[in-house]
């Protein structure tokens, strides 16, 4: 055992208590109790004391959608769905495993670094993002890019996505788990839809998918089936799994967002990739109104360019109000909250993740009080201003530890179990390669085919 202490434990619980001079006591991987300092050390005499002074101990953020990548900074400057046929696909048509390995490293350790303790990342040849996730420490939700169509042969398929489950589900003393993934409803067929959910209820797990991202998307499935995407989602029964979780969900009407209600769906909001490829400003602060639990997700390195949950927490706040014209639209709790306990909600973890409460993983970070960014710091009253600094004035950098199930994987701002400098000159080694066998396939083709335009559809 060994209690871990701060200027402040902010504990996310119902009440968002946040303790001054607070304490945590650990015991493997789980948390024993919460109080003051005071109070644990007249209870634990003998434990030994961890102390992070001029630190607040909060719950390590949760990432309800990220894909690994190597191509930061490389994809830019078009809408979504141009942006996929153009960049992302001919990737995923010349991705190797090894370049899918190196890839969840480094995004891993980013995420751990910057406070993201635990992370839903859709990815290619995952075997590689279960030995990253195993050997980095981060708690994750694999997810594999499924596609069975035709027309989009080159991503993972549902059998590969079984063979993942079978192998790494739970392991890593239950750190991993393997959700069923597919890219988006266009990339399957009728068939594969069906086994979806069937694979979902054999092996009791989530699905996980795009959904309502562009105008396009709502767009395309008004004129192939007639209804709009969660109401196909909810007709094919895809709603109602142990667990569904969707990605985006910038352009849903009202019923939808009561059809996200209804079927306990998770929304993963990603405000700054929906800027960045001007998809639009998801109508957060009505469905959390409404009761729809929305975490927050980074989307991939390329349309985020990085993996910082901080700036992803500060940049809601400020979407919000911007695209609603109300300075007081979606407040610095409930932005603290999406990042925290809300996001454990949307992946149904919310009993095991996402508040520093007794029972539950130990999976938290040490953020620097000390700095400029968060001068003044008023701890009481009408004024306390803890929170809307965390979400406004914080950065990744500010992380100094990092814990995962009781194991600390940050310290002192360092990662423990890599070489961080090994990570990046793996990827700078493997991402010309990846780009000139892209090329190459271009040359071959000779245009830019967009499979979703198709008159056949």
């Amino acid at each position: 055992m060994k209690i871990l202490t701060a200027s402040y434990v902010l504990t996310m619980n119902a009440q968002n208590e946040c303790i001054k001079n607070g304490a945590i006591l650990i015991e493997g991987d789980q948390i024993k109790a919460v109080g003051t300092l005071a109070q644990l050390t007249q209870c634990y005499p003998e434990v030994l004391i961890e102390d992070y002074p001029q630190k607040i101990l909060m719950p390590g953020l949760i990432n309800t959608h990220c894909h690994s990548g190597l191509l930061h900074g490389t994809a830019e400057g078009l809408p979504v769905w141009d942006w996929l046929q153009q960049y992302i696909d001919p990737m995923h048509r010349v991705l190797t495993p090894e370049d899918a390995k190196i890839a969840s490293y480094l995004c891993y350790a980013e995420a751990l670094l910057s406070g993201t303790t635990t992370i839903v990342d859709m990815w290619r040849y995952m075997d590689g993002s279960a030995e990253a996730a195993q050997a980095l420490g981060i708690r994750a939700v694999l997810v594999p890019y499924v596609a069975e169509h035709p027309d989009h042969n080159y991503f993972e398929t549902l059998k590969s996505n079984e063979a993942l489950i079978n192998r790494w589900h739970q392991q890593a003393n239950g750190r991993i788990q393997v959700w069923v993934g597919l890219e988006h409803l266009f990339y399957a067929e009728a068939s594969a839809l069906s086994r979806i959910e069937k694979l979902c209820q054999d092996y009791q797990t989530g699905f996980h998918t795009h959904s309502n991202e562009s105008q396009f998307d709502v767009q395309e499935n008004l004129r192939r089936s007639g209804i709009r995407p969660i109401e196909s989602l909810q007709k094919l029964g895809l709603l109602d799994l142990p667990k569904t979780l969707l990605a985006h969900c910038v352009w849903t009407d009202a019923n939808e967002i009561q059809i996200l209600r209804r079927h306990a769906v998770g929304v993963a909001h990603n405000p700054i990739s929906n800027m960045k490829l001007a998809s639009g400003a998801a109508p957060v602060v009505e469905m959390l109104r409404q009761g729809v639990a929305v975490g927050l997700g980074t989307d991939g390195e390329k349309e985020n360019n990085n993996l910082d949950l901080f700036e992803e927490m500060k940049t809601a706040s400020l979407l919000a109000k911007f695209s609603s014209l109300d300075a007081a639209a979606l407040d610095a709790w409930s932005v603290c909250q999406m990042a925290t306990i809300t996001g454990a909600k949307a992946l149904g973890m919310q009993d095991e993740i996402g508040s520093l409460e007794v029972g539950k993983q130990a999976d938290l970070i040490a953020v620097k009080l000390d700095t400029p960014r968060m001068m003044p710091l008023i701890d009481h009253r009408k004024l306390f201003n803890l929170h809307t600094n965390l979400v406004h004035a914080v950065q990744g950098q500010d992380v100094v530890m990092t814990m995962v199930a009781g194991q600390t994987v940050v310290k002192n701002g360092r990662l423990i179990n890599a070489d961080l400098h090994a990570l990046i000159d793996q990827v700078n080694q493997a991402a010309p390669r990846l780009f000139e066998r892209r090329d190459q396939w271009f040359a071959k083709q000779g245009q830019t085919v967009n499979e979703l335009q198709r008159e056949e559809f």
